[in-house]
């Protein structure tokens, strides 16, 4: 018996990705280095995997403070397109997890948005430390890498802990075979 399918391609499965979301302060510093780990861990593991940040107190639009920019492109990434967006129910709605620096992050979304409940993540934890220190206005670099290293450290962690969801294979045209 012969299946209808059989010599067409079939369309791929659709794979939900996890949507991660960093927050922090001004959306600035940690929380773009955040999303841009991710964004390129996901990528690396071929995962279905999306990411975003905003943040508690962030004005819309500001670009990445110049050393986290500089901390970043020492390890290869490039975070100058980024612009910074403040915290809002569209955010909320969307992430699957909701990954905060500080307790006071955590505490801030919980009550903005009690619908968050049970999503909102201390990122630190996934990397023995309890916050992720704010290295805005420091003079030295050193501060910025600390955090972009506990950062990376962190989401790699925690995505090595979720469930995988691999990116479906592309479908081969029978034809071109």
């Amino acid at each position: 018996m012969r299946q209808e399918s059989e010599g067409r391609a079939e369309a791929p499965a659709v794979v939900e990705p996890h949507r991660l979301l960093f927050v922090c302060t001004a959306n600035i510093c940690r929380s773009p280095m955040g999303e841009a780990f991710a964004r390129e861990y996901g990528r690396e593991r071929g995962w279905a995997l999306e990411a975003r940040s905003c943040g508690v107190n962030a004005l819309a639009g500001n670009d990445a403070a110049p050393r986290s920019v500089r901390a970043m492109k020492e390890l290869g990434i490039d975070i100058t397109t980024h612009r910074s967006s403040p915290l809002d129910a569209e955010h909320v709605a969307w992430a699957s997890y909701i990954l905060v620096m500080e307790i006071r992050h955590a505490t801030r979304v919980h009550e903005a948005f009690p619908e968050a409940d049970g999503r909102v993540l201390m990122l630190g934890n996934f990397g023995g430390v309890m916050e992720i220190e704010d290295p805005y206005g420091s003079w030295f670099m050193r501060s910025y890498r600390r955090s972009r290293d506990e950062i990376q450290r962190c989401v790699h962690t925690f995505i090595d802990r979720l469930p995988a969801r691999p990116l479906p294979a592309p479908v081969q045209d029978p034809e071109q075979s």
